[in-house]
């Protein structure tokens, strides 16, 4: 069995209630804590004041009457003002930092029955954060009548056999030991990651797994989240989720904040994020604050992030790790507390490669970083999508649109086909559920509805679809058929990032390192095409 050792305080007060023969008649939560059969002691730990030393020699004495087997240490603490927290929780942790933990032989414990309120706090911040590996533990002194119903008209030596036994309670701050917590921490999560995913029941188990790590990085992390994907895919919806998340949970108190960095250019740019000072600029009549401060205590989205110009990225740099900047124009700089979630459809490494991305903000932003895959990806959510469209249609306009059974099935049968290619990912959804509902005779979603929006999409579509043209007349079947598909993907593809990840996605677990839009390239080049005139055509 291990050996059973405490850390604690002795008591000026609740230690030291009469003297001679009298003491035994006292509950003293230290001589109590010595004498449990429940918890053999091996060693205490006993932490005291200079000027409570006769006492501790007294309290030292009784222990050995009571528990011989128990090895007091003493342990002499330097605080001027107990109540003082900076003080107390130096000195604690100063203990731990020194002493020679053994948690495979020894079981610790922390009494936090005797000192002020401000040691018991440390006591539990110090358990909490494992700088001591300790369990709390709790003595609480017996009912006044079970005192009573002794007998004190004896000798000393027979009052020591009817000490006073109090009640002892063990806390262990592992929460999952505990299975009421442990249901608790799982409702909550399920509650977390349903706010995250708007209430949309969605069925791809990786995004579901995707989303999930979100909720905990959301929830425990204030560092930088970069989120990539296609345009459509959910980037800034996902963005004002977490940060909503955020707000109900009172880590953050500040405002949301987006800016698409593809709509900053020149001096603007400088001024929209970092504010300036009236004069900084031609035109510059009035002083501006700037978004960056405008999410103080907040959260701040950059959509599109890759956009941003370099010096913009330096400055940007500056103020997530210094939580300050300067305005434009101006020596003086403004603090700005915020946290930072990154939108981005390019390939970012790639963009370092080019010069036109900093490789130092791109390793600060990308801690925490997530591919949203496409709606194309996620056919198996396209359902309880469009039903979720449907609902938030009925919010804003007050009319419920909704389909038969015939027309329902035949939407979502092409929608799940793969004739949809959806460029536009979830946006492009958005917009065609809009278009029926509003078309739609008394909310009712008809068949012969549901046969014009996909024709529609069909010829939205029509310039994507594959193109004979672009393949060369002297080629084996075999490669034209694998060449075809390679185009089809990169037509319904955003970038030459995603086709890559696309068309390469087993492979690439294989490799240590892959550069997916690399080897598409080279491939494509091999037939004299380009990513660039594919999408021209």
């Amino acid at each position: 069995m291990k050996k059973n050792v405490v850390f604690g305080f002795l008591g000026n007060v609740l230690d030291q209630r009469s003297k001679g023969k009298r003491r035994w008649r006292q509950w003293r939560p230290t001589i109590d804590l010595c004498h449990q059969s429940d918890l053999p002691l091996t060693r205490f730990e006993l932490l005291y004041y200079q000027n409570d030393y006769h006492l501790l020699c007294e309290v030292i004495k009784d222990i050995k009457i009571l528990s011989p087997q128990t090895e007091v240490r003493p342990i002499v603490v330097n605080i001027d003002d107990p109540w003082d927290f900076e003080q107390v929780y130096t000195c604690l942790f100063d203990i731990s930092k020194n002493y020679s933990f053994n948690p495979e032989q020894e079981e610790y414990y922390l009494h936090i029955t005797t000192g002020t309120h401000v040691a018991q706090i440390c006591w539990f911040l110090l358990a909490e954060s494992r700088y001591y590996p300790a369990k709390l533990l709790q003595m609480s002194p017996p009912s006044k009548k079970e005192i009573m119903e002794k007998n004190y008209n004896l000798e000393e030596a027979d009052l020591i056999a009817q000490v006073p036994y109090g009640k002892m309670n063990i806390i262990d701050l592992n929460l999952h030991r505990y299975d009421k917590i442990l249901t608790r921490f799982q409702q909550y999560a399920i509650q977390a990651t349903d706010l995250l995913k708007s209430g949309i029941a969605t069925r791809n188990p990786q995004f579901n797994q995707l989303i999930a790590e979100i909720e905990q990085v959301a929830s425990r992390s204030h560092a930088p989240i970069l989120l990539c994907g296609p345009t459509g895919a959910g980037k800034s919806f996902l963005a004002k989720q977490i940060y909503l998340l955020k707000h109900t949970n009172h880590q953050i108190n500040g405002q949301f904040v987006e800016i698409n960095c593809a709509t900053l250019r020149g001096d603007s740019a400088m001024s929209t994020l970092f504010g300036h000072v009236k004069g900084a600029f031609t035109g510059a009549n009035l002083a501006r604050t700037g978004l960056l401060k405008n999410a103080d205590g907040g959260l701040l989205f950059l959509d599109e992030i890759g956009e941003l110009g370099l010096d913009e990225q330096a400055m940007l740099l500056k103020a997530i790790e210094e939580k300050q900047f300067y305005p434009f124009g101006s020596d003086k700089p403004i603090q700005s507390d915020f946290q930072l979630i990154a939108g981005t459809n390019k390939d970012l490494k790639l963009a370092i490669a080019n010069g036109e991305f900093r490789e130092d903000l791109f390793a600060r932003i990308n801690l925490w970083s997530y591919q949203l895959p496409s709606l194309a990806e996620r056919k198996e959510d396209i359902e309880p999508n469009i039903d979720y469209e449907l609902a938030r249609y009925a919010k804003q306009y007050g009319i419920m649109p909704r389909f038969n059974q015939q027309s329902r099935r035949a939407y979502l049968a092409f929608a799940t086909s793969q004739d949809a290619l959806w460029q536009g990912n979830f946006r492009e959804l958005n917009s065609s559920i809009i278009r029926m509902a509003t078309l739609a005779p008394q909310a009712n979603i008809t068949l012969e509805q549901v046969e014009k929006e996909i024709l529609r999409l069909k010829q939205n579509w029509g310039k994507h679809k594959s193109d004979d043209s672009l393949i060369p007349l002297e080629i084996d079947e075999f490669d034209r058929f694998q060449l075809e598909k390679v185009i089809e993907i990169c037509q319904k593809s955003s970038c030459l990032s995603e086709a890559g990840r696309r068309l390469f996605a087993v492979s690439r677990t294989k490799k240590q390192r892959s550069n997916d839009a690399d080897r598409l390239k080279k491939y494509l080049a091999k037939f004299g095409l380009s990513w660039q005139l594919i999408h021209q055509l």
